[in-house]
């Protein structure tokens, strides 16, 4: 047996070394909720916890009733608020995005007219200033203009908030004012016990994005929640419209979908107040019953529980969470921006079920998540990745046997492009989640890969919502590749490729459970009907065979929020067949210097269509296909200068919108120096981890850094033997073990 180098003893040593006595990590002190909330992360500081049903964060205001700062309803610089809303997404892209359910609002003052007659927010709403605000995991706090004070903290599926006021204040029930409308409202107000109640009927999710008209204006759930307070309820009222109505107990009305003139002004909503200068309210949130939701807030807050209380709880169940992923070494400021992608990456799929049901879960950005964000969720956290797809195939049960492309709480909306569920069930159970009814998800996703649906012929909601799972899927069978003229969907050359993807995804999760599919491994070859030899990009093409012209790779015809130039690069199952369609390794890997650097040789970064966008999903694969030409050093020179150029500490410190922890979680792939290889198995590619040592507990997996502090990788070893390619086998993620790599440079 060959000695092993003296380098490698002593990291091994160190890395399999336990202290007799380790205290118990806390890392949520790097977490900044903050990060991503300007510059078009629209993620959101409120307070929750891992997959929390409840999020309890600020509603901005720029001056409109009917809009916010940003598409999660809060932006870093819209300072004004119109309320505390107990539901979110994590950055969603579509303005306003989704949910915002039932701001409530401390307010100082009289009431004598109906907030929803304040249509411009300019008198129940109130400025803050950042110095008087504090986000941290589980817990938020602001100190308001008006004098009021919020401090909020959650469990799984409630909520507690202090409130204070200078002189005696209200609480105000916006329950109508979700941020995209809603059809129905309604509150109930019950002095006798010390109550407020309602339900919200709502959805509407990108219901006013113009490249999917008015599709998406419609209602798919309702959200019933029950509040109580410590302290009597002096006075209450409801209103309706414009109409207020002090001393009722009862109120109803929806605002509609629309917005300006078509919304302003309509809803519902109720006010208490209090003879006393403060007030803790608890609140309780469920997606079935009134009952349900009194339910939930009785077994997860004690009533004689503080924020303080609730808080330190919501604490610890983050500090276990993050453990996921223990690093060592960096700057704070590293260590910063790790811990709270991580953080946002642990924010979603989001609980929907309640206590003393069996746990499921809801939302699913498909078109964005399958391309990093399920397969590390199944990495790290494969109980919670086996109930999503459990949850996921639930949904499509309920949806006619249909898996949307994006799914909010169980609604579909139809968003996006493609068939991002199989890659995503792929990913899931080849990372780790084992735990669902694969055999059922993968005949079902087959399904819809190879039978027609009525849908797939509609042009509602085209482009950006289209109805079509597997759009005109006939004539896709029929000619290889969707054209651009009859393939009712959002970009035929888009479709094609997204649709390569996930019939390499069904042939890849076939061959796992015994059942390969040599038709479905032909399909993912069909990238190359959509590729044009004679401009060496991908490109639209017509049901006649010809390619649509005028052709500019810079243009967005036939592809969805991507360029020609971008999308060219997404086919991550077959790099060397595209390779070979652009001349060979060499020169592909030109072409990629050209795709990663501007004329004066500095690094793109956005804002060019002809090169790499890390602001948007369909290109984010592509610094590592380096490593497929034979160029491994370049992925590791180009993976870390992304990190380092656009992930950053701050409100500013996203590329671009979360999509419900994408982003966030590509940076923790980057940080641990691996990425899948394709969205469907769990072979990962290497390049140069970020921290002297990581491990990943769920999978005894220990990464270590070793020799000169560096970007480049001089040799890797994975349990003692050298690893001859930039990437792991599927056996590294089954197996675990202890992942070296040598830096230089």
């Amino acid at each position: 047996m060959r000695a092993l180098p003296v380098f490698l003893v002593t990291v091994l040593t160190a890395a399999l070394a336990t202290p007799a006595s380790a205290a118990v990590r806390d890392d949520t002190r790097y977490v900044d909720p903050l990060i991503g909330s300007a510059g078009g992360g629209n993620t959101y500081p409120g307070a929750v916890r891992p997959f929390g049903m409840i999020s309890w964060s600020p509603t901005s205001t720029r001056g409109d009733q009917t809009n916010t700062g940003a598409a999660n309803g809060y932006a870093y610089d819209a300072t004004r608020v119109r309320g505390f809303s107990l539901t979110h997404v994590n950055g969603a892209g579509c303005h306003p995005g989704a949910a915002g359910d039932v701001p409530i609002m401390p307010h100082v003052g009289e009431i004598t007219s109906s907030p929803t007659a304040d249509t411009k927010d300019q008198i129940f709403a109130s400025d803050f200033s950042h110095s008087d605000e504090k986000a941290e995991a589980g817990r938020y706090r602001v100190g308001l203009k008006s004098g009021a004070t919020a401090d909020l903290s959650v469990s799984t599926r409630a909520g507690i908030g202090e409130f204070t006021f200078p002189v005696n204040g209200s609480l105000l029930f916006r329950t109508s004012n979700s941020l995209n409308g809603s059809e129905d409202a309604d509150i109930t107000i019950d002095p006798a016990t010390n109550t407020v109640s309602g339900s919200v009927l709502t959805g509407a999710f990108c219901g006013r994005r113009a490249n999917g008209g008015t599709n998406n204006q419609k209602t798919y759930y309702r959200l019933h929640f029950t509040a109580s307070f410590d302290r009597p309820i002096a006075a209450y009222g409801t209103w309706v419209n414009s109409e207020l109505r002090p001393g009722t107990t009862s109120a109803s009305g929806g605002e509609g979908y629309l917005t300006g003139s078509n919304r302003a002004g309509k809803g519902s909503g109720g006010y208490v107040s209090f003879a006393d200068s403060s007030v803790r309210m608890r609140v309780g949130i469920s997606y079935t019953s009134l009952d349900a939701a009194k339910r939930n807030l009785a077994t997860e807050i004690p009533k004689r529980a503080s924020v303080a209380d609730v808080a330190a709880e919501a604490r610890k169940a983050w500090a276990k969470q993050l453990r996921a992923v223990e690093i060592d070494g960096g700057t704070a400021d590293e260590r910063t921006i790790f811990y709270t992608a991580l953080y946002h990456a642990f924010l979603q799929p989001n609980v929907i079920s309640d206590v003393g049901r069996e746990v499921r879960y809801g939302n699913f950005s498909g078109w964005d998540q399958y391309r990093a964000h399920t397969q590390l969720l199944a990495l790290l956290a494969p109980d919670v990745a086996s109930g999503y797809a459990q949850s996921l195939l639930e949904i499509s049960r309920k949806n006619g046997g249909v898996w949307d492309r994006w799914v909010h709480i169980t609604g579909p909306t139809h968003v996006m492009t493609g068939d991002p569920s199989a890659p995503a069930i792929a990913g899931m159970y080849a990372m780790g989640a084992r735990n669902f009814d694969v055999r059922a998800a993968y005949d079902s996703l087959l399904r819809q890969a190879t039978v027609p649906h009525p849908d797939g012929l509609s042009d509602k909601g085209c482009p950006g919502q289209c109805e079509g799972q597997r759009p005109n899927l006939a004539e896709y069978l029929r000619l290889g590749y969707a054209p651009q003229d009859t393939c009712h969907c959002w970009g035929g050359a888009a479709e094609t490729l997204e649709d390569s993807v996930a019939d390499q995804a069904l042939a890849d999760l076939g061959r796992k459970l015994g059942r390969p599919d040599e038709d479905m491994r032909k399909r993912a070859g069909w990238w190359r009907n959509t590729f044009n030899p004679a401009t060496g990009y991908q490109q639209a093409r017509k049901a006649d065979g010809t390619w649509v012209t005028p052709f500019n790779p810079a243009s967005d015809q036939g592809f969805a929020q991507g360029s020609s130039a971008t999308y060219t690069w997404m086919v991550p199952h077959d790099v060397q067949g595209l390779a070979e369609e652009m001349g060979g390794p060499e020169a592909a890997a030109t072409r990629l210097d050209a795709f990663f650097h501007r004329a004066d040789g500095s690094w793109a970064t956005g804002g060019d269509a002809l090169r790499y966008d890390p602001t948007n999903e369909p290109g984010i694969h592509t610094p590592w296909i380096y490593n497929e030409l034979g160029q491994p050093r370049k992925t590791q020179e180009t993976v870390r200068a992304m990190a380092r150029l656009v992930y950053r500490t701050g409100p500013s410190g996203l590329p671009g919108n979360d999509d419900l922890g994408t982003m966030s979680a590509w940076y923790v792939f980057a940080a641990l120096g691996l990425y899948p290889r394709t969205p469907s198995s769990a072979e990962l590619h290497v390049s140069s981890p970020m921290f002297p040592k990581a491990r990943i507990t769920k999978k005894y997996i220990t990464i270590l850094a070793a020799g000169t502090p560096g970007i480049y990788v001089s040799e890797t070893r994975w349990n003692g033997r050298k690893v001859e390619q930039p990437w792991l086998p599927e056996a590294f993620v089954e197996r675990g073990g202890v992942l070296v790599s040598r830096l230089e440079g």
